[in-house]
């Protein structure tokens, strides 16, 4: 067990990743954002948004106090919108209930809104130095690939056995190039197809690799099953003002400004019936989410500047500017359609 471990960090000094801009701090802010923002999202899109966020909100103070809508605009594009409101929400619990400073422990940080116990291990081992085990994606690839752990992870028991397993691999000493190594492991390795194999510190006793089959690790056989869904969005556009509403709190897209959407095209025109101006089709896409493709179809309305009387217009929204609009938080789909505009 200690052989995994030295080799691990022994690989990480010399080939491991050295100059990641959340590398080079122990400041539990700026690690937390970084492990936030690059769940489910890679390197090289996280660089330009965490340089970005951090220049608007250098530190948990600062984005506690922040509104909302501020991060969802900066948020806007990376996804996974429900990682920007649990972030606003730490950064409050933090501010209110720690006097602005960070749980020094994995357990206590865990506690915090949208930060699960792998999160809360790898801030408290990089910033803290605390002997925790994670366990992200990249890592039970390389772990149960190692192990040769056929269990199923769709099961939380084995899940657990799993974490047991991770916790019997940790060094006594050097738990952050440890942690690192691990992480950069499945990154750049230990890859889900075409695994490196013959580059790994850890091929030669590496179960999976013995048995020539390393891509069938982890195991986990329940998937999630995708569905269709497809709606009409109305841009409704008046001299150079468009109609956004905001969608509700929970859901797709919770929090963020977008057009209004009806489920057909008779619901769309039931609600421009005898408007004044003119509509023109817009090319239809499809966006692909983590559950379920969205089939949308833009319709474009012009109203004539000298409205009068008002048409009754989408409940609970407002009028921006185009440039007004870009600075609010957007879906990534309509933020893409109004730069190409």
């Amino acid at each position: 067990m200690s052989a995994f471990a030295d080799r691990v960090v022994a690989w990480q000094a010399t080939h491991g990743r050295h100059d990641l801009p959340w590398q080079r701090t122990r400041d539990p802010y700026r690690v937390w954002l970084s492990e936030i923002m690059l769940q489910q999202t890679q390197v090289a899109t996280v660089l330009d948004y965490y340089a970005r966020f951090l220049q608007r909100f250098p530190d948990v103070r600062a984005l506690a106090a922040a509104p909302l809508d501020d991060v969802l605009a900066a948020w806007s594009g990376l996804g996974y919108y429900s990682r920007a409101r649990n972030l606003h929400r730490s950064a409050g619990v933090v501010v209110q209930h720690h006097g602005g400073e960070f749980p020094r422990s994995a357990a206590a940080l865990a506690e915090l809104p949208g930060i699960g116990t792998s999160t809360a291990a790898a801030i408290a081992a990089f910033c803290f130095g605390e002997r925790a085990a994670i366990l992200d994606g990249n890592v039970k690839r390389v772990l149960t690939r190692w192990l040769g752990f056929e269990h199923d992870l769709a099961f939380s028991a084995h899940e657990r056995a799993l974490w047991r397993d991770a916790e019997a691999l940790l060094p006594q000493q050097g738990i952050e190039a440890y942690t690192q190594g691990l992480m950069d492991l499945g990154a750049t390795l230990c890859l889900a197809r075409n695994p490196a194999c013959l580059l790994c510190p850890v091929q030669t006793d590496c179960v999976a690799r013995r048995h020539g089959e390393p891509e069938a690790y982890p195991v986990k056989t329940r998937k999630l099953k995708r569905s269709q869904r497809e709606s009409v969005w109305l841009w409704l556009r008046c001299g150079d003002r468009l109609w956004l509403q905001q969608r509700p709190p929970q859901g797709v897209w919770a929090g963020l400004w977008s057009l209004p959407e009806f489920a057909s095209f008779d619901a769309l025109a039931d609600a421009t019936r005898g408007w004044p101006g003119e509509g023109e089709a817009l090319p239809s896409f499809t966006h692909v989410l983590t559950h379920f493709d969205w089939r949308l179809h833009p319709r474009r309305w012009t109203l004539p500047r000298d409205l009068a009387p008002a048409p009754a217009l989408p409940q609970d929204g407002r009028w921006f500017t185009h440039e007004q609009a870009l600075a609010l938080g957007l879906p990534a789909p309509l933020r893409k359609l109004l730069v190409a505009a």
